[in-house]
Parts: structure tokens; sequence; C-alpha cells
């Protein structure tokens, strides 16, 4: 399967201008990251505050340009001007907050605003917004206004604001961060929805370790840099060294940890409540 995302040594750095246009510093946020993510996976991005988790992903959607290295969408080269509204279609952007991303009255008319700005007919636009509305599980409220929703469900009005462009991507950027609990597993199941039933590609930046278990692939980032990447299995099977890296595991995976340093014979990679209970039943039936 083809890569939608490809990344070859891509840095970026930040820099400090004073008042008559000169650099003053410059601090690099992304150092050297290569990257390939194929069409249809999930991948979720980690990292603690400062890591380059967020910048990376503004790189995906060209709302960045690497100041080395070059990164692909979809086989064409952000840095490409010519290229920058087919790159757009292709990697979709769904932001922290979803009240920067919601400008219509009504629902409905927000989800339509984007293929409208693309030229998509008026027929099929109503079309997409029914579709996308569906797909995200607010259908019902497409008359609402989007100021009475609570957090979760603007955040859902927002994604489908992006699937109704039809990308072949979604860039997620902690879009979690400012819900509740519930407000989050909205959010969150709506996107591995999408992912499995439309084959839309996800790359979901995130700080909520339970967010990722579902995940095709973990990437964890620190200083700028690529550190851990594998299967959520593979990568929460390190606990010391996330801990290295200033972040949690699962509950159960540590919880599981704790168990076997205690001598209790279980699994690595132990991920959910349902597996931690196997585990030590299993354990128990071998005593």
């Amino acid at each position: 399967m083809l890569n939608i995302i490809k990344a070859r040594k891509v840095s970026y750095d930040y820099l400090k201008i004073d008042d008559e246009g000169n650099v003053e510093s410059s601090s690099r946020a992304v150092d050297g990251v290569d990257l390939d993510v194929k069409a249809g996976d999930f991948v979720a991005v980690l990292g603690h505050n400062g890591s380059g988790k967020s910048t990376l992903a503004k790189h995906i959607n060209a709302i960045l340009l690497p100041t080395e290295g070059t990164l692909y969408v979809d086989g064409k080269d952000t840095k490409d001007d010519s290229k920058l509204w087919e790159i757009r279609q292709s990697a979709g952007m769904v932001f922290q907050n979803p009240d920067n991303q919601i400008i219509g009255s009504v629902v409905d008319e927000d989800v339509g605003f984007g293929p409208e700005n693309m030229g998509v007919p008026q027929q099929e636009i109503w079309e997409r917004v029914e579709r996308s509305l569906k797909s995200v599980g607010m259908w019902e409220y497409r008359t609402a206004s989007p100021n009475k929703l609570s957090g979760g469900q603007k955040q859902r009005v927002a994604i489908a604001g992006v699937v109704a462009m039809c990308p072949k991507c979604i860039v997620l950027d902690e879009p979690t961060a400012m819900l509740d609990p519930n407000g989050r597993k909205e959010v969150i199941r709506t996107v591995r929805e999408l992912n499995r039933t439309e084959h839309v590609t996800v790359i979901l930046i995130t700080h909520y370790m339970e967010e990722v278990i579902d995940a095709d692939r973990v990437i964890v980032m620190d200083q700028g840099r690529v550190v851990m990447q594998g299967t959520p299995r593979e990568v929460f099977s390190h606990v010391e060294e996330l801990k290295r890296y200033r972040l949690d595991v699962p509950q159960a995976t540590l919880v599981a940890y704790e168990l076997q340093k205690a001598g209790i014979s279980l699994p690595d990679g132990i991920l959910t409540n349902e597996e931690l209970v196997q585990a030590l039943a299993e354990y128990r039936d071998r005593q």
C-alpha cells in the first residue's frame, strides 16, 4: 500500500525576530524526522509538551514548511506552492479547540462551508453534509446552533466539516485536550469509526495513553525526534523507557507492570482491563 505521508529528514526551527527584522535566536522544534504513513492507517503520535508533535502535525497540512528536509502528502511536496490547495484537500486538520474551527451559526451550514469554498456543486454539498454528519453521529443536530452543543459534540461537528471535504487523511492535533472524559470517548470513537468504515487515514496527536490502544502504530517523540515506534503493544511494553520520556502508560499496563515487578508472571504489553483480568485468571489457573 502506498504511503500517503512521507517525511525525509524533516527539521523545523522557530525563529525569534527583533524589531528590525533580524533573527535574534532560533530553536529547533522538529529535528531530522523520517516518517512513513500508509493510506488507511491509524497512527498515534505521543510526546510530552514541547516534544515537537504538534509542530510536526502542522507540516502535514502545510501550515508549516520544513526548514530542512522534505515532506510529501499524497506524493506532493509541501514546499511546492502550486500544490498547496491539493495538499490541504488531501490532508484535513482538526485542532484542539473546536470553537476556532466552527464558523457557521447552524451546524449543517458550518459543515457545508468547506465544500462550498472548494466549488463543489450545491446538490453534492448537501449530500456531503448529510453523509458527514451521519458518519460522526450528529445528523439529528443539523439545525442546531453550535454554541448550544457540548464540547464533544462541537468537536464532532468540526470533524464532520473536515470529512465533508473528502480528505484522504485527517490530522487531529490533541482534539480531546479541552474535553471531559465523556467528550473524549465520543470523539475517539468517532475517529476510529471513520478510519474503519471510510478508510480515512488518521494521524492522532495526543497525550492520553488510552486513546492510542487501537492504533495501528504509535510514534513517540522527544526533543523533536522520533525516539520510539511500533504497535501499541510493542511501545507500551517499554514502561521504564516511556517514563524517561515523561510519558504515562494505560492504567491496565501500569498495574500489570507493577504486578510483574512483584513476581507475578504476566505477559508484556497488556493494554486493557479485559486483557489484565484474563492474564490474572490464567496465572491463577497455573498455580
